[in-house]
Order: C-alpha cells, then sequence, then structure tokens
C-alpha cells in the first residue's frame, strides 16, 4: 500500500514462495494491478523472478522499485524524495541511513578485537531504485559469478555502478524476528492515527 500509493507508481509484482498460504489473492490495489510470480532460494534470485516476469509495457530502461514486505512502514516523503533524486542520477538510487550506533569488530572468542570507525557508514534500507534491464544485468552477472548479493545495490556495485544514498527514515525497520512486530505495528498505528488527523 505504501509503494501503490505513489502516483508515479503503475503496479506491482509480489515475489511469493512456492508454498506461501498467506498471500490474500489481490490482483489490484487503488486501481493498479498487482501481480504475482514465484521466487528463488536467494533474495537475487526472487528480485530476478520478479524482473522476468514483469510484462512487457515496462520497458528496459523503466525504473522499478524493490521494496521488502518486511519493511511495511514506509513513508511517502521518503519514497518520494528516492524517486525525485534516484531517477535523476545515471544509475539509480536505494534508501539507507547513516550508521549511528559504535561498531565493534568480533574476534573468534566472542572478544572485541577492534571498534570501526562509522564515518560514512550507511545501513541499506529498501526500496532501491534501479533501470529493468541494468538491475536485470546486475543480478545475472552475479549469480553467473557465483556471487551471493544481499541488495540490488551490491549487485549494482559489483558492475563499477555507483548507486545514489538518499537518507531514509530510521524507522523504516526490517520485521525480521517476533520481537520487532510490537514495533512495526506501533509505528503503523502512529501513522494511520496521523493520517487520520490530518483528514479531519
Amino acid at each position: 500500500h505504501a509503494v501503490l500509493a505513489h502516483p508515479s507508481v503503475g503496479g506491482a509484482m509480489v515475489v511469493l514462495s512456492e508454498d506461501d498460504a498467506l498471500w490474500p489473492g489481490w490482483t489490484e490495489i487503488d486501481g493498479k494491478p498487482v501481480r504475482t510470480c514465484i521466487g528463488g532460494a536467494e533474495r537475487a534470485d526472487s528480485v530476478l523472478a520478479g524482473l522476468n516476469a514483469l510484462p512487457d509495457d515496462v520497458r528496459p530502461d523503466d525504473f522499478v522499485l524493490v521494496h521488502d514486505a518486511a519493511r511495511p512502514h514506509l513513508r511517502a516523503s521518503d519514497l518520494e524524495r528516492l524517486l525525485d533524486l534516484g531517477r535523476g542520477d545515471p544509475v539509480g538510487a536505494i534508501l539507507a541511513a547513516p550508521v549511528r550506533d559504535t561498531l565493534k569488530r568480533a574476534g573468534d572468542d566472542g572478544g572485541i578485537d577492534a571498534t570501526e570507525s562509522r564515518d560514512r557508514l550507511w545501513r541499506a534500507l529498501t526500496p532501491q531504485l534501479f533501470r529493468r534491464l541494468q538491475l536485470t544485468r546486475a543480478l545475472e552477472a552475479a549469480r553467473n559469478a557465483g556471487v551471493t548479493v544481499t541488495d540490488e545495490a551490491m549487485a549494482m556495485e559489483r558492475l563499477g555502478h555507483r548507486p545514489l544514498l538518499v537518507e531514509g527514515s530510521d524507522d523504516n525497520l526490517k520485521v525480521t524476528t517476533p520481537a520487532d512486530l510490537p514495533l512495526a505495528e506501533f509505528l503503523l498505528r502512529l501513522a494511520r492515527e496521523r493520517r487520520m488527523g490530518s483528514d479531519s
């Protein structure tokens, strides 16, 4: 919903696991088409499957957004900024947040070996924005080289591209463990209350 609410987004391809039992079967949201396909073993395999399943009217040089469904709290203002800056960049862009915590490097025994500088380090978020053909080629190149890329920007970087970092909100959190659910629910409830307050 957060992605499809933007007027520049024409539809969505949702990549599912083969045995997905939770998908509600949507075929459109807010009048925009929602298509599905089956993903692969790794994130990159699933993104590549989604790119290949896009209809022909999504041209090779069209921009596509890749977003983690596990990040339900995408701010409209962050998406707007990503699209505005990313479409003006020759490569594309990702939402990201500067690292604010002190980083420790652990030794094999669990002790601290070193404190790492956080200067110029960013946490990669989603959505990530690239042209369909460029991203497809980058993911195929990584797969053919036997490299497991953990996000789309990494695949682009392997080919010498330098995607733009667009600062996004720290609360664009990824729900990865049950402990993340209460915080995600709180953030969504807060955003809903703000929307309702601004509508009245």
